[in-house]
């Protein structure tokens, strides 16, 4: 609570508190521009290559990542690109920053079911990240193409979108776990700007996001392991080119 932007008692609701904002200067960039960084809070669970097409959501599970983004035309600039998955559990701050500048030029809704994304279940049910309501978002940054992918979780389907908040129906209001459904996609054109370190979605309780970069674009800072917590803002990849 010391890195909340409020006192306990301000905050109108549990869900106003979960969705918390952290207090000015809790968080650090690095000063290098051009290093990818940590969207989020959380755990590093899943540091990898996409090889043929696919990704590890746990030993001996592996997912495609055009089922993921919901697309094989969107998935192709990733195969052989790196990926990470961060977990964020109850505990961890709530909101999805942008990991790199650049220019936001797609945004996809994608229904689907809200099984948990513990560590149990995703060792056990096939496809689970791929199968979970979720957002993704398409950046073009200076050094290749990246998604940033929000996947909802058990009972925890509220996904909203800072960069489009008519889209969910206003401040605060989220495009996933609707009835009726959000609208699938939005274009933006022109591309909406976004500097790294903007808010960009937030989870209305938690789940995981999955970052991937375009094959050759990126390399992965010294230092990383999985099963390590990642804060805000820490660097995960440098560009190769």
């Amino acid at each position: 609570m010391d890195e909340a932007g409020q006192a306990p008692a301000d905050y109108a609701s549990l869900n106003a508190f979960f969705v918390r904002r952290l207090a000015p200067g809790a968080r650090q960039w690095p000063t290098d521009a051009s290093l990818v960084t940590s969207p989020v809070d959380g755990v590093l669970t899943r540091l990898g290559t996409v090889e043929d097409g696919r990704l590890v959501q746990a030993k001996g599970r592996r997912y495609s990542a055009a089922a993921l983004l919901a697309s094989e035309e969107a998935a192709a600039p990733f195969h052989g690109g790196l990926y990470a998955t961060v977990y964020l559990a109850p505990r961890h701050y709530h909101r999805i920053h942008a990991p790199v500048a650049g220019r936001l030029r797609s945004a996809t809704y994608v229904p689907g079911g809200l099984f948990p994304v513990n560590a149990a279940a995703v060792a056990e049910i096939p496809d689970l990240l791929a199968t979970n309501e979720r957002v993704v978002c398409s950046f073009a940054g200076d050094a290749g193409r990246i998604a940033l992918v929000a996947v909802g979780a058990y009972n925890v389907g509220r996904i909203s979108t800072a960069f489009d908040p008519a889209w969910g129906g206003g401040e605060g209001g989220w495009v996933t776990n609707r009835r009726p459904r959000s609208e699938r996609r939005r274009i933006y054109q022109p591309a909406l700007g976004i500097s790294r370190g903007d808010e960009i979605m937030a989870f209305h309780l938690g789940s995981c996001v999955i970052v991937l970069l375009e094959r050759g674009s990126h390399e992965w800072v010294p230092g990383l392991t999985c099963g390590r917590e990642i804060r805000l803002g820490e660097a995960l990849a440098r560009p190769t080119r």
